[in-house]
């Protein structure tokens, strides 16, 4: 728990203050922007879907300077190797004829990691990233290096666009702590983006916090205090996505193939820490949990043939859950 309260209150303001530099550049996408902040100082990495020219890669940038962080990005391919993400041993040539082996450090070996398009990479690519997303190191020639602190994947992908493409596989779907759905913006949002694109004076977003402050306030949200009940609640949520639960509503069993596992509970207690941070208060509510069930669990749930032949959106089946909880209490 939090020291005091006007260190707690110091942290809040903390993040507010960033979320309205990352304001002045992008337009809209609050709810985006808030679910970012939400992973990034809960230290998990985030999937952003949405169309081309939504300003994905411009969001996750201004996140980087805003938080003082290095930055990288990588544009997936299907011709990308494993290689062109975590660097390789290269010969060095010295003065006087002699060589030697020196490691190449490849574009993961930054603190936030843009993975553009992710889902164009074949899986031999796209699992390179996963030992670096699970354990945060990278290993080449026997040799494990640990990459930079903090350290975050926030990948990107395209949904309209399917050939060419291989889905992300659930082991590493799961490994990302949120799904962003980035929407299309408003016809006022639009008018906004072109004054802010087209003018001479381009908008551009301050530091307001360093690496150090962002990995305390990411401690400092670990020990906001979960009470059983509340923990109750979220293992209840996420067992009633599970079609052979007792409990779960009628959509789930008949559309859900299979439900989240463990790291959907981790994953919704770490980000509702945050969120009650956010809030200036130093305990998790059924409240927090339920407003981040749904980028929590939405790419966690994995529907049957007959839910995918209808199209069933996967964010209705958790509010269906999220509904029926809030009805039997």
């Amino acid at each position: 728990m939090p020291d005091t309260k006007e260190q707690a209150l110091v942290w809040r303001d903390t993040i507010s203050a960033v979320r309205e530099q990352i304001g002045k550049v992008i337009v809209g996408q609050e709810e985006v922007v808030e679910q970012l902040l939400w992973c990034i100082f809960a230290g998990g990495h985030a999937l952003l879907e949405g169309i081309p020219g939504l300003g994905k890669t411009m969001l996750v940038r201004t996140i980087a300077d805003t938080l003082d962080l290095s930055f990288s990005r990588i544009q997936f391919t299907p011709d990308l190797m494993p290689s062109d993400i975590t660097g390789t041993n290269v010969i060095r040539f010295g003065p006087q004829g002699t060589n030697e082996m020196v490691f190449q450090p490849g574009p993961v070996f930054s603190q936030i990691v843009l993975a553009d398009e992710i889902n164009r990479a074949t899986p031999k690519t796209q699992s390179a990233m996963l030992e670096a997303m699970q354990e945060q190191t990278v290993t080449v020639s026997g040799e494990t290096r640990r990459l930079p602190q903090p350290f975050f994947v926030l990948a990107t992908q395209n949904p309209l666009e399917n050939e060419g493409t291989y889905p992300l596989p659930e082991a590493q779907l799961d490994r990302f702590m949120l799904k962003i759905n980035v929407s299309y913006p408003t016809p006022e949002e639009l008018k906004e983006i072109v004054h802010r694109t087209t003018s001479v004076e381009q908008p551009h977003a301050e530091q307001r916090a360093t690496a150090e402050q962002l990995l305390e306030i990411r401690q400092a949200s670990k020990e906001i205090l979960l009470a059983d009940e509340v923990l109750d609640y979220g293992i209840s949520l996420l067992m009633m996505t599970h079609p052979e639960e007792a409990s779960a509503p009628e959509s789930i069993r008949k559309y859900v193939s299979y439900g989240s596992g463990p790291r959907g509970i981790q994953s919704m207690v770490a980000i509702a820490k945050v969120r009650a941070l956010c809030k200036g208060r130093w305990h998790v509510s059924t409240g927090d949990l339920a407003a981040v069930a749904i980028p929590v669990l939405r790419h966690r749930l994995f529907l049957n043939f007959e839910g995918q032949a209808l199209g069933i959106s996967t964010d209705q089946l958790i509010q269906d859950i999220v509904e029926q909880l809030e009805s039997s209490r």
